[in-house]
């Protein structure tokens, strides 16, 4: 994500319609004592309890026609420290939709739709319907992964201090603007270590990794089926790394270059997002000048956007929930457009609102959507969750020297998202774990070959980083691409990516080497 939340980014279309955290009775645990113990001793034993499916509750209201009948939810215990039983546990929440026919059923498919933070059980119970071929023959299984959402969530501070950290300025401009922006990020970092302690050394990749086989034996599968985007690539390929021989079928959409430091991975983003940004300037400008009164092509609405966004440094506009949309704000609801063509339309009009109306709404609106603000205030524990397990997965620690040497980087590869991307450097600054490299470890030449996807048009993840995917996992890692524009592909709608996608998923057939969609 860029703006108040740096990182990899949520992932899809998909993600960006479920944000926010609905409660489930019975689901939000965190570490406890003596009987989880003793649960985690049963984990352990060699034996991963079976979870108990039940009536799900608390689920995101579904569309108009979307029967939610069939689903079931548990929790499935697993240790907190995985190389410590007597650590305790900690409960993983499950969503599960089974299998519908027609045909024989394969088994489980398990989704991580990026993050890292974002849920996977409220995602999954909204974009159900989008993988409504493969729920024919697969069990969809949606988790939340260790730290987010209902499973043992990191916690560090209220909404109302989220409100203030997503609208403070996070491109400071003046040693005042400086100190203070420092002084948010270690009052942050405090904040989670009192809040979550004890549960941030234990929230990363590796760990969840892990949870991956667990929850792949306590449905039965002999082999994880799985389906990654964004980060969910990531996660996917540090379980190949670890558990080469437990790999089903392997879907990676939207993959990250792990073997990258943050700050190349980072100014990867900012290029991405830039080259997004005149993308959607281009469409505009198709729109004409009456529609679009930005610019006459890409480069022309891209500058005038980045105009638009600095202006709020001075003067943040007002917003008819009384809110102020600040240049952070209006940075990161800029962004969350890019990661779809079909929110371009919403940027463009938020964009013509500043303009003409002074009125900052709908861009605060994308902004709150990528932030997991509800429209009641409450938010996700994305940003917390974000940040814990990014700096749990490596080493790299920035300081403001450094933020300066790279600063003029970051402003050519985007004059608009890359000061405050640069900026975002910081976020594992001052962090009170340390964090493990193993995390990036992805490289799983013995692995049943792996489906990686790219889209060349791709903001968050750059398409470079899909053949980088491919070369690091080895093997016979399969890539296909998309030339389309968005975060992802499969959720694009794309029908040639659906097709070979499926077919793999369905047939086990892997597409022909260079395929191509679009």
């Amino acid at each position: 994500m860029i703006g108040s939340i740096p990182g990899i980014t949520t992932a899809s279309t998909a993600t960006l319609a479920a944000f926010g955290l609905i409660s489930c009775s019975g689901w939000a645990d965190g570490p406890d004592g003596s009987a989880a113990v003793r649960a985690a001793a049963a984990v352990t034993g060699g034996t991963v309890p079976k979870p108990v499916w039940r009536p799900c509750t608390g689920l995101p209201a579904p569309d108009q026609g979307v029967s939610q009948a069939r689903y079931r939810c548990a929790t499935l215990r697993v240790p907190l420290d995985h190389a410590d039983p007597s650590s305790g546990t900690i409960g993983i929440a499950l969503m599960k939709i089974p299998a519908k026919g027609p045909g024989r059923r394969i088994g489980s498919l398990l989704f991580n739709f990026g993050g890292p933070g974002g849920d996977g059980v409220d995602t999954l119970a909204q974009a159900a319907p989008q993988y409504a071929t493969l729920n024919a023959r697969y069990d969809l299984v949606g988790f939340d992964p260790r730290g987010v959402g209902r499973s043992a969530p990191v916690t560090c501070v209220d909404d109302r201090t989220m409100d203030q950290i997503a609208a403070e300025d996070d491109t400071p401009d003046t040693p005042a603007e400086e100190t203070a922006y420092l002084a948010r990020r270690a009052s942050y970092a405090r904040a989670c270590e009192a809040r979550s302690g004890r549960l941030l050394p234990h929230v990363g990749t590796l760990s969840a990794a892990r949870d991956l086989d667990a929850i792949r034996e306590a449905v039965g599968d002999p082999k994880l089926n799985y389906f990654g985007i964004s980060y969910g690539t990531w996660l996917g390929g540090n379980y190949a790394h670890q558990f080469p021989g437990g790999v089903g079928r392997a879907v990676l959409d939207g993959a990250v270059d792990t073997r990258l430091n943050t700050a190349d991975l980072g100014l990867q983003q900012a290029a991405g997002f830039q080259r997004a940004l005149v993308d959607f300037g281009a469409a505009c400008a198709k729109l004409g000048a009456k529609s679009c009164p930005l610019g006459g092509d890409g480069e022309s609405v891209a500058a005038a956007t980045g105009k638009i966004l600095a202006s709020l440094d001075r003067k943040p506009l007002k917003t008819s929930g009384g809110r102020k949309l600040t240049q952070s704000l209006g940075d990161t609801g800029a962004a969350a457009a890019l990661y779809s063509k079909q929110a371009w339309p919403y940027l463009a009009q938020g964009l013509v609102d500043a303009v003409k109306r002074h009125d900052g709404t709908l861009l605060l609106m994308l902004a709150d959507l990528q932030n997991g603000r509800k429209s009641s205030g409450a938010y996700a524990n994305l940003t917390a969750a974000n940040t814990a397990i990014t700096c749990a997965d490596g080493s790299d620690r920035y300081t403001v020297a450094d933020v300066r040497r790279l600063m003029p980087a970051f402003r050519k590869a985007s004059p608009v998202f890359g000061p405050s991307m640069a900026w975002g450097l910081l976020q594992c600054t001052g962090w009170p774990v340390k964090g493990d490299d193993a995390a990036r470890e992805v490289s799983a030449p013995d692995a049943a070959p792996i489906l990686v996807v790219g889209n060349t048009g791709d903001p968050a993840t750059p398409y470079a980083w899909a053949s980088a995917l491919v070369k690091s996992l080895g093997g016979s890692a399969a890539l296909l691409t998309l030339k389309g524009e968005g975060h992802g592909a499969y959720d694009t709608g794309d029908p040639c990516v659906r097709r070979v996608v499926d077919s793999y998923l369905l047939d086990g057939l892997l597409p022909a080497a260079g395929a191509t969609c679009g």
